[in-house]
């Protein structure tokens, strides 16, 4: 029996058009003795689980009849694979790049530091003639969830994803684990995903406000649990700053309900965050600030 060596992660809830093309887009993966796939159907009622059922027998399906919630589904994947290494992909994103295996292998394995590799991401839903990059591999501040890898030892040395952020923040939470024991994450440009959202059109649609909720609270939550105690109020106040100039004050009457509902979804959440033990020391924090951000976008350069 082959060594389990890959495992893609993918969470799903009410998207089957996305996970079919995912699926098809890598099939060539998971033909593989090395590599396993776990799918965690949160919840779906368009018929999600009987079409991996009946389509890719390979795949071990896990199923919640009730929603979860995303990071309940992402902890319960990481938890129980074997694998040396764990691919997390969203339901809409795929590889463009090749050799991606080999690729993810051999940079663990010539940096053992390396905690999680941050993939290089596309996002749009077009692919560009030109998706060769030069930028060179580099330590970053942390990683997006549509598209990196998890050295296991390293999962396995730091808290599960909080799941009462409920979405957004929770790699930015792992970044910051990952600096207190002494791991690294690093940008690794020769693997792209291709990330198939229109960025332009989701800020129509319906779950707008509720996403800059989450972004922000999640946001407020990391200052509270991470940064020395006497530097959160002043980041607090120009947080909320920042907001209401950079948005409320130009007519997004939206960006002010988010707001407030996120400041609700701090006040709801104090209890959890005094009961925590993971503030930084301020050399920690100062050594986190000078790493480069997180590379969220690449943009080809013919569309500079």
């Amino acid at each position: 029996m082959s060594t389990l060596v890959f495992s893609v992660l993918i969470t799903t809830k009410n998207r089957l058009k996305d996970l079919s093309l995912t699926l098809a887009k890598i099939q060539f993966l998971l033909e593989r003795d090395d590599v396993e796939c776990l799918i965690y159907d949160d919840g779906s009622a368009d018929g999600t689980s009987e079409y991996v059922i009946n389509n890719y027998p390979q795949v071990v399906l896990q199923r919640n009849a009730t929603s979860k919630g995303y990071l309940y589904c992402r902890n319960k994947m990481l938890n129980q694979t074997t694998a040396l290494y764990a691919i997390s992909l969203d339901d809409d994103a795929h590889f463009l790049s090749s050799n991606v295996l080999q690729n993810i292998q051999s940079h663990f394995v010539a940096h053992p530091q390396c905690g999680v590799i941050a993939c290089r991401i596309l996002w749009g839903i077009d692919v560009p003639e030109q998706t060769i990059s030069n930028e060179s591999t580099l330590r970053v501040k942390g990683f997006v969830g549509c598209g990196h890898v998890w050295n296991m030892k390293a999962w396995s040395t730091i808290p599960d994803y909080p799941e009462w952020f409920i979405f957004y923040g929770e790699e930015d939470f792992a970044s910051y684990q990952l600096l207190k024991v002494g791991w690294q994450v690093q940008y690794v440009p020769s693997i792209l995903v291709h990330h198939r959202v229109n960025l332009k059109t989701r800020k129509k649609n319906t779950d707008y406000t509720m996403r800059q909720r989450r972004s922000l609270s999640s946001g407020w939550y990391l200052l509270f649990l991470f940064y020395p105690k006497k530097l959160i109020p002043r980041k607090m106040l120009y947080s909320i700053y920042m907001q209401l100039k950079a948005k409320v004050f130009k007519g997004d009457l939206k960006a002010l309900q988010a707001i407030s509902l996120a400041l609700l979804d701090l006040v709801v959440a104090l209890p959890k965050i005094m009961k925590s033990n993971f503030r930084l020391t301020q050399v920690e924090l100062d050594t986190y600030n000078k790493l480069p951000d997180t590379i969220i976008y690449w943009v080809p350069k013919s569309k500079l």
